[in-house]
C-alpha cells in the first residue's frame, strides 16, 4: 500500500461544499468514487487539507489517500481526472511517506477572496462578489494589518460557542486593486490556519470599515471581545478562493 497527495483545484459553485453529506453533491464525495473506482472498488477514504464551505473554490487544494494498486503517478493523475467530473481537476500527483498526514502536516494556508465595486457582472456572479459600491479602500487596508499576528479570533468564527481553542497567527494580509480591473478588491490572507467563517467574517468587517460605519483601528477592540455580534455580517461565500496550502 502507498500513500499519495495530490494537488487540485475545482469550482465550488455546485457543491454543497467538500466535505462529504448524504445526498448531497460534495468535492470528497466525487473524489472518493474515482478512487474508489481506480482501487479495484474498495472504499478509499481522501483526507484534505481542510474544509471549504458549500460555493468557496479551491486553487490548489490539498489531499492525502492510500493505494492498493501499482500505478505510476503520471497514469494515476489520468485516471482520476477521466473519472472526474469537469467542475475539479488534479494538477499533481506525488508518493508521500506513509505517516504523511495532509491535514496535520499544514504549516500555512493562503486564501483570495475577490470583490466587484463596479458595475454589476452577471458572468462572474458565482467567482466574484458583486457589492457594486464604492467603498473607502484607503480604511480597509489601514484596517487590515490589524489581523496579523497571533490573536484569539473567537469574534470572527461562527458558532464558536463550543470552540475551547480559536486561536490562529496570520503572517501576511493586503488589499490590492487588480491591475486590469481597477473595480476588483483582492484581499489575501496567509497563516497557520483559518476556522469556519473567519476570513468570510473578517472581509465583512472590512467592508464595514470601508463603508465608514467604523474606524480601521476598531478592528483590535472586536477581536479583544471575543464576541461574534461584534464582528457584524459574513461576506458571501462566492469571492473566497483557497490559493495552496504549504506544509
Amino acid at each position: 500500500m502507498k500513500r499519495y497527495l495530490i494537488t487540485f483545484s475545482y469550482d465550488g459553485t455546485h457543491f454543497a461544499g467538500f466535505q462529504s453529506q448524504p445526498e448531497l453533491r460534495t468535492v470528497q464525495q466525487e473524489i472518493e468514487d474515482a478512487l474508489c473506482f481506480i482501487n479495484q472498488k474498495k472504499k478509499t477514504p481522501l483526507v484534505a487539507s481542510g474544509r471549504t464551505d458549500a460555493k468557496v473554490h479551491a486553487l490548489r487544494q490539498k489531499a492525502h489517500f492510500d493505494l492498493n494498486v501499482e500505478i505510476t503517478l503520471n497514469k494515476l493523475k489520468r485516471a482520476l481526472n477521466s473519472n472526474l467530473s469537469e467542475d475539479i481537476h488534479v494538477i499533481k500527483v506525488e508518493e508521500v511517506e506513509s505517516n504523511f498526514h495532509a491535514r496535520y502536516y499544514v504549516k500555512r494556508k493562503k486564501y483570495l477572496y475577490k470583490m466587484n465595486l463596479g458595475e454589476y457582472n452577471p458572468l462572474e456572479r458565482d467567482y466574484v462578489y458583486q457589492y457594486n459600491h464604492t467603498l473607502n479602500v484607503g480604511a480597509m487596508k489601514k484596517a487590515i494589518k490589524h489581523f496579523k499576528g497571533t490573536h484569539d479570533f473567537r469574534a470572527f468564527v461562527s458558532e464558536n460557542s463550543m470552540k475551547e481553542e480559536c486561536t490562529r497567527t496570520i503572517y501576511k494580509v493586503s488589499i490590492k486593486r487588480n491591475k486590469l480591473n481597477r473595480d476588483l478588491l483582492e484581499f489575501y490572507f496567509e497563516g497557520t490556519g483559518f476556522m469556519k467563517y473567519q476570513i468570510r467574517n473578517m472581509v465583512g468587517y472590512l467592508i464595514k470599515v470601508g463603508e465608514n460605519k467604523v474606524k480601521p483601528d476598531s478592528v483590535v477592540k472586536v477581536i479583544e471581545s471575543k464576541n461574534r455580534m461584534k464582528a457584524g455580517k459574513t461576506a458571501p461565500a462566492e469571492g473566497l478562493y483557497l490559493m495552496d496550502v504549504i506544509y
